[in-house]
């Protein structure tokens, strides 16, 4: 195989930049034991022919609402742009499912592969794996690595960007919403997925930053991690309300989070009393919202996500390297029950098809 990073192709195409605008919305500008290895699907083991460039996305978890619309987002921009576009990535949301599939991936020789990293650390020497095949490597949603996904980092240059949130700030955004309802004061609690996934890792960093910044007003009883399990997370927050029938807000670092977090409240008849916050807004989180069982969703911007990612893709390809940024941080959509019917809250929802 020719050696992609210094490869020009026999072709030219425009990049065709899309900013999506969320405007008349809150919207906020960028700032237990594994399961075995399953085996590659059949996506991932046919990756499209022809002599255009191809670029492979591996999201996080199969038929999750945010990477459905990071695909729709990537497969619209690269049908615009006559790109090659293959789609892929385990049912859970775990390294020992993801690996083999990027090898499965690397495999086929894309040119870029575009990767939503299940663990920041487990997937660093799989993807360098990758980067030393000759194919360029984008992360998109997560990030690896210990540099708060800064790859100009010697240890992570070779990374051709990181195209996601601020997540910290993102945190920051959604407890502080809760907080506010929550009338400044009281006790919170968080609901997170597990150590060592670098969203949900900084969510939780930016929530206890919007309670230490309340001066002891409101107090973090507690957080727990669920595993991505929405029934797990039901269980501890029912625990955690009937040791504390005062809880004034709860924050899901995901919907899963939230939805667990959410039921647990609804069990206890307290929904509209404690506060939920949801972060990511599928179809269902807004049927939530709108049945008053969580309070605010915190919408990211998905389809911004996968259009950039064939954008810097293709401009690697075309050895533009100068126009890609190491960092692009896309902004958030604040949803509340008062906004929720706009037309710019309803264009923010993720699609589950």
């Amino acid at each position: 195989m020719s050696y992609k990073h210094l490869r020009i192709p026999m072709w030219i195409s425009v990049l065709a930049m899309l900013a999506l605008t969320l405007g008349a919305c809150t919207a906020v500008a960028p700032a237990p034991a594994q399961a075995p290895a399953a085996a590659p699907t059949e996506a991932a083991a046919e990756a499209p022919a022809g002599d255009a460039p191809t670029v492979a996305l591996i999201y996080g978890v199969r038929g999750d609402g945010f990477y459905v619309t990071m695909e729709a987002g990537a497969r619209a921009k690269a049908a615009e742009l006559g790109v090659n576009f293959f789609a892929d990535g385990p049912a859970q949301f775990q390294p020992a499912l993801q690996v083999p599939i990027l090898d499965a991936v690397i495999a086929q020789q894309p040119d870029a592969i575009c990767i939503a990293a299940t663990d920041r650390q487990a997937l660093i020497e799989p993807m360098r794996r990758a980067y030393d095949a000759g194919i360029h490597m984008l992360s998109v949603d997560t990030f690896i690595g210990d540099t708060a996904g800064d790859y100009t980092a010697p240890e992570l240059d070779w990374m051709l960007s990181y195209i996601g949130s601020d997540n910290v700030q993102g945190g920051e955004i959604g407890c502080s919403a809760i907080i506010e309802a929550m009338g400044g004061e009281g006790k919170f609690y968080i609901q997170d997925v597990r150590p060592g996934i670098s969203t949900t890792d900084q969510r939780v960093e930016g929530c206890k930053n919007a309670i230490e910044a309340t001066g002891g007003a409101v107090e973090l009883i507690g957080l727990d991690y669920n595993d991505d399990n929405a029934a797990r997370a039901a269980e501890q927050t029912s625990a955690v309300l009937a040791s504390n029938p005062d809880l004034g807000g709860i924050f899901g670092t995901n919907l899963f989070s939230a939805r667990g977090a959410a039921q647990a409240v609804a069990n206890a008849g307290l929904t509209g009393v404690v506060k939920v916050a949801n972060f990511d807004a599928p179809e269902d989180a807004i049927v939530a919202l709108q049945n008053n069982v969580v309070d605010i969703v915190i919408a990211q911007h998905p389809y911004e996500m996968g259009e950039k990612c064939i954008e810097f893709a293709l401009a690697a390809v075309n050895g533009d390297f100068d126009s890609i940024p190491k960092r692009w941080p896309t902004g958030y959509t604040i949803i509340t029950r008062e906004n929720v019917d706009t037309e710019e809250a309803q264009q923010s929802i993720y699609k589950s098809e």
